[in-house]
Parts: C-alpha cells; sequence; structure tokens
C-alpha cells in the first residue's frame, strides 16, 4: 500500500508526517505545540501516572493527542517542540 504523498506550490515532492504519539514523560506542557496547531488536534490533560512514578508530578498538565484523523500532517507542532515529545509518521492511501 503506497502512502499520502503530495507536492509542494514549487514542484517539490512532499510527504506528509501525521501525528502518531506525544511522550508524556518528555512533554512539560508549555503549550507551543497547541498554539500552533490550527486544527484543534491537540489537548491540555493531567499527567497519565505510571506505576513507577513517585506521585511527586500528580498535577502536572502535558499535552495529549485529542484528535490524531484531523492532523494535515504539517509537522508545525512538533517543529516548536523543544523536548521532541511529538512522532509522526506518513500514512498509507
Amino acid at each position: 500500500m503506497a502512502n499520502i504523498t503530495s507536492t509542494t506550490r514549487g514542484g517539490k515532492p512532499w510527504e506528509p508526517q501525521f501525528i502518531t504519539a506525544i511522550d508524556q514523560k518528555l512533554c512539560i506542557g508549555c503549550g507551543r505545540c497547541f498554539k500552533t496547531c490550527a486544527r484543534a488536534v491537540l489537548d491540555l490533560v493531567e499527567r497519565e501516572l505510571d506505576d513507577d512514578d513517585d506521585g511527586d508530578d500528580d498535577q502536572a498538565m502535558v499535552m495529549s493527542v485529542k484528535d490524531a484523523m484531523d492532523c494535515i500532517g504539517c509537522e508545525a507542532c512538533s517543529n516548536v517542540c523543544s523536548k521532541k515529545a511529538i512522532s509522526h509518521a506518513p500514512a498509507a492511501l
């Protein structure tokens, strides 16, 4: 199965990379990605605690993928993420 591909306005081939996940252990909840995304793909939520967490950060807010199906694959969110917490991948047709 082929991935979704397109071309830029200048005619160069381009393969969009769609959001797949946000690593909540890396995310600091700064909101830069949220402000950058024009499609309401992200949402600010309470950090999900793991069994190995000590509970100190139980009130920490982090970003989460709210609607991955609305992502247009521009990668603007990961371009502004200083912690590199956002993962993207190509999508098949």
